[in-house]
């Protein structure tokens, strides 16, 4: 059962204008230091960091809250797999939402894709719940 959808579009310009103008105050207020480090070791910062800007965006819709309604930023983060794949992890009100939203013998697993094209880097997050067996 598909609890929420949520997609997202970023503007690489604008995330690499803000790193410019803001730098670790950006930085540390929106991401991980698992995130950061992520970024900080691609080619491509700017547009690591814009995924993961539209991939958290789409997960706080996903939610069913936006951005305003308690939720953190850093309350979710993006990682990945070995193998590449994306994930997401929510803590705090993030966690919450999703435990309340999430039917009682149920388990929820949040489905990441992110993908760029300059100047765009998009992100679509499903929740779904998988009665558990």
């Amino acid at each position: 059962m598909i609890l929420g959808v949520g997609t997202d579009l970023a503007n690489i310009e604008r995330i690499a204008g803000t790193l410019d103008r803001f730098g670790d105050r950006f930085r540390n207020r929106v991401f991980t230091e698992r995130e950061q480090a992520k970024a900080e070791r691609r080619r491509d910062v700017a547009g690591t960091y814009a995924k993961r800007w539209a991939a958290k965006e789409a997960c706080s819709k996903a939610l069913g809250t936006g951005l305003r309604m308690g939720i953190a930023w850093r309350d979710m983060a993006v990682s990945n797999l070995e193998t590449g794949q994306p994930t997401m992890a929510v803590t705090g009100w993030a966690a919450e939402r999703l435990k309340d939203m999430t039917p009682a013998g149920h388990e929820a697993f949040i489905h990441v894709t992110l993908t760029d094209d300059h100047p765009w880097a998009q992100a679509f997050v499903v929740i779904e719940a998988r009665p558990i067996a």
